[in-house]
């Protein structure tokens, strides 16, 4: 299968390209890097070469921000991140989609509870709303994926965290929902050859701070304590159903154990 991916070089991209390689697919990057099919969220008609399937992870952001990521220009996020989508999934022709979405459609009212496809989505952020809007736009042509936040990787997103931690500064108690960026690229796969429509949510380890800076503390034999628990109602754990009948598994703690381990902590 020949497989256009924008934002093949981002936080799940870097993941998602090789799986797709592994999986016996021809990988078109879209984007402006050397190497590229020439393409930006800006266009209004672009041009693709033609594909079997379109991955589209691509976001126009303030760098280090999603939900905010519009920074002083919401009208630009708007017209970046919507308009342009539209755009390429009207210039991707018959190829199958699969959309990176977020768990930002849930908003973040609902807490303490499991968050299902088949909820009604209630964005609280103009970044879940643009989200949801993507869904729209994606209609009955493939999978929309509502994913959690995504670590592993170099650089990966815990480096401020864990300077801070290991150099005795305060750190907030939070608990949040996590996954690999290898989950993320494996439903992504399972995915691209099913006819399945509609969106799925992909996430796996409810995480807490406490736990996580704990185990850095034994890898890297530090003295400082981690933060106490999260002593408020924790986010809604998202149910995996959909992804988990096709064959999608996580690899839950062991694969963030496996990833913390290969961390080096100076």
């Amino acid at each position: 299968m020949h497989v256009l991916v924008t934002g093949a070089r981002g936080i799940v991209g870097r993941f998602l390209v090789p799986a797709l390689a592994a999986a016996g697919h021809r990988v078109t990057p879209l984007g402006r890097r050397p190497g590229d099919h020439r393409w930006d969220l800006a266009e209004a008609a672009p041009s693709l070469p033609p594909a079997d399937a379109l991955v589209h992870l691509a976001l126009a952001h303030r760098p280090g921000a999603y939900r905010g990521g519009e920074g002083d220009d919401p009208e630009g996020f708007r017209r970046l991140n919507l308009d342009g989508t539209r755009a390429l999934f009207d210039a991707a022709g018959a190829a199958r989609i699969v959309f990176l979405s977020s768990r930002a459609v849930y908003g973040d009212r609902r807490r303490g509870v499991f968050l299902k496809e088949s909820d009604r989505a209630e964005p609280d952020s103009l970044y879940g709303e643009v989200k949801l809007l993507g869904e729209e736009a994606v209609g009955g042509r493939g999978a929309s994926l509502r994913a959690t936040g995504v670590y592993g990787g170099r650089p990966h997103k815990w480096e401020g965290l864990f300077a801070d931690y290991l150099a005795g500064r305060p750190v907030a108690p939070r608990v949040a929902t996590e996954v690999h960026g290898d989950d993320v690229a494996a439903a992504v796969v399972a995915l691209l050859g099913r006819g399945e429509t509609g969106a799925f949510n992909v996430s796996d380890l409810m995480l807490d701070r406490h736990d996580l800076l704990g185990r850095v503390r034994a890898l890297a034999c530090s003295p400082c304590p981690p933060p106490p628990r999260f002593a408020g109602e924790p986010p809604g754990r998202m149910a995996t159903c959909r992804l988990r009948m096709l064959g999608w598994r996580p690899g839950g703690w062991k694969k963030l154990d496996g990833f913390l381990g290969g961390v080096r902590f100076s």
